[in-house]
């Protein structure tokens, strides 16, 4: 723990409630917590309590009520008395609320605790339970939480918004040989002998949202990969994250240099098995990754760029509620691109990924429809569940926002801006009209104020569809010119003089990028089974383990009808769980008429091998029930 920032922290902003959350965060706020749960792997299920200390903000207090998921509570105590206090459990729109009567009512100013004894379900939306054969090893079972957004409620009885940000310590009971990790420092270890299980103990300084607070038990292995960094993965595939990883620590470095010091004291890895469902997760002190990054050459490594950004943006400076989603993910995907400019070739490399990231929103605004409320940059929620919303919107449009305001006032003064955002906010939570303000204050009385202007804030903000602005004129097409050319020979000229070298010394992310412009041909100009066979006799791209080409070829073949793709797309999509390939992948099969049955019956099939945010997803997607 002394490795951790014990920097001070501001007091949050009151907020009054969020739309997510049935919380009473306007009368009492967590201010921190204690986890301590046990593992039965038999039945599925995490057994313990949790104790809240609460800041009191407002006077005659009587109830604190707290979110809830398919959790059984079994007593509920006044912390400081150990004497048990009323409660009642009741169905809420998005899980469950657990009213707690305190004894006496507290003011403004004091504080109250509470501890709540309770197990969770063995269907709980936020925990994945892998029986061995889903393993690496095959031999131990697994666990694995993902808690974004709005699932932590299901494992603990908490204000589950990111308006509450709070510091923890967890203790977790496991089974011998297991080893338990979680978003914060490790700080004891003990083996219990008498009934062969162990119990690792960790405790999370920065004051951090519900969401994340994460878990994983396994057969784990650790390798070191830098001065504050390993990977942990089970032992068959520990190597390979390390190898995969080892350029972790200039990624670190490389956003110091561009924003604050880091402050989170650790920055592990987590590689996990296949059914994680999504590229990274930010977990402090351990961020959680899927293992189609192993591509064996370090080439699909910027997802930990990625979620390295999050130690800043998203988990240091936090979106009040998900309804500014773009705040954490917009910021992030920037500065992302920013490390990956610095390391990896300047401005056209970050110009050439964020072309990538266009077409990636083209396809959520297509998905939904120009007109979607969802496409809006802040979108209102009501009563959905923030999952229903999850697109690359928040994530492209937030960069496009960020790099078309850039470009208005330069690279250097975004920069020292950008730094400045971060320091004023760190700890905090923020709203995207705080952004504005702020973002026009610090510019108001500069040289470059005449350009404030010419920001419509309103389109940008509350206007459905792609941006207001084309940002694509902005971008330098250095490093995507030869895609561009390629792509233009294979749609007018039938690949006329292309040979087997055109793609020799291409990066993955140059061979994404082709793949994706003959995605986005219409009418006579798409690919057809023919010109398919012909790119394949060529670039064997049916050959591929590189997971991000094996997804664009699939689902290039699956549109043309390319039945050569058929079974490989199948067999993808029960070797990983990852929504960015798996969802697309199962819309698309189900659109075409001759692998629509297939699509169903595999699902049906195998959506127990998901995890249960993959599953409820895709089930939608398909329109089909699981009940």
């Amino acid at each position: 723990p002394s490795e951790l920032s014990m920097g001070s922290f501001p007091v949050l902003p009151r907020v009054e409630s969020d739309p997510c959350s049935v919380a009473n965060i306007g009368q009492v706020r967590s201010s921190h917590l204690f986890v301590s749960l046990q593992a039965d792997f038999e039945k599925k299920v995490l057994t313990g309590y949790v104790e809240h200390l609460f800041d009191v903000l407002e006077d005659n207090v009587a109830i604190v009520t707290l979110d809830m998921r398919d959790l059984e509570v079994t007593a509920v105590l006044d912390q400081l008395s150990g004497s048990p206090l009323d409660f009642v459990v009741e169905k809420a729109p998005l899980g469950q609320s657990l009213q707690v009567y305190l004894a006496q009512p507290v003011s403004a100013g004091e504080g109250c605790s509470v501890r709540v004894h309770y197990s969770t379900s063995p269907q709980a939306s936020g925990i994945q339970w892998l029986p061995p054969s889903q393993t690496d090893g095959g031999k131990h079972p697994y666990l694995f939480t993902q808690f974004q957004a709005i699932h932590a409620r299901s494992m603990i009885p908490c204000q589950d918004t990111p308006a509450v940000k709070c510091g923890y310590v967890g203790s977790i009971t496991v089974p011998q040989p297991l080893t338990a990790l979680m978003s914060a420092l490790a700080v004891s270890n003990k083996p219990n002998e008498a009934d062969g299980t162990h119990t690792f103990t960790f405790e999370q300084r920065v004051p951090i949202p519900s969401y994340l607070i994460a878990l994983v038990i396994g057969n784990l292995e650790k390798r070191e990969i830098g001065p504050r960094s390993a990977v942990w993965s089970e032992p068959e595939t520990v190597g390979k994250g390390a190898y995969e990883f080892a350029e972790t620590e200039d990624y670190i470095s490389t956003a110091e240099s561009l924003l604050i010091p880091y402050e989170w004291g650790r920055y592990d890895i987590l590689l996990l098995p296949g059914s994680f469902p999504y590229g990274g997760m930010e977990n402090p002190c351990l961020t959680f990754v899927t293992p189609t990054l192993l591509a064996g050459d370090r080439s699909l490594s910027s997802v930990v760029a990625h979620e390295i950004a999050h130690s800043w943006c998203g988990n240091l400076v936090t979106n009040r509620s998900w309804e500014h989603f773009w705040l954490n993910e917009g910021f992030t995907v920037f500065v992302e691109r920013k490390i990956l400019g610095s390391m990896f070739g300047g401005e056209p490399m970050r110009h050439f990924h964020a072309l990538i990231g266009w077409k990636h929103l083209k396809d959520s605004v297509d998905q939904f429809g120009a007109d979607h409320e969802f496409t809006k940059l802040v979108p209102s929620l009501g009563g959905s569940d923030p999952d229903d919303a999850f697109s690359s919107v928040p994530y492209e449009k937030g960069f496009e926002f960020l790099f078309f305001l850039e470009s208005l006032v330069g690279i250097k003064s975004f920069e020292e801006f950008l730094c400045s955002w971060i320091a004023r906010n760190r700890g905090s939570t923020i709203t995207t009209d705080e952004f504005r303000a702020y973002f026009e204050s610090y510019f108001a009385t500069t040289e470059k104020a005449s350009e404030l202007s010419k920001i419509d804030w309103d389109a940008w903000f509350h206007k459905p569809g792609m941006p207001p602005v084309d940002v694509r004129a902005l971008f330098d097409k250095t490093i995507a010119q030869a895609g561009l050319d390629l792509t233009e020979k294979w749609s007018q000229h039938k690949g006329e003089g292309c040979t087997a070298d055109d793609l020799k010394d291409w990066s993955t992310f140059q061979v994404v990028f082709f793949l994706d412009q003959l995605l986005l041909l219409e009418g006579d100009a798409r690919p057809d089974v023919a010109l398919l066979n012909k790119i394949n006799s060529l670039y064997h791209l049916n050959d591929s383990t590189n997971s991000e080409i094996r997804f664009c070829w699939y689902m290039l073949g699956i549109q043309a009808g390319y039945e050569k793709v058929y079974d490989a797309a199948k067999a993808f999509l029960l070797e990983q769980g990852r929504m960015k390939f798996v969802r697309p992948l199962y819309r698309a099969l189900h659109k075409n008429p001759a692998t629509k049955e297939m699509a169903i019956a595999t699902f049906k099939a195998e959506h127990t091998r998901y995890h249960n945010i993959c599953s409820k997803m895709v089930a939608t997607d398909l329109g089909i029930s699981l009940a």
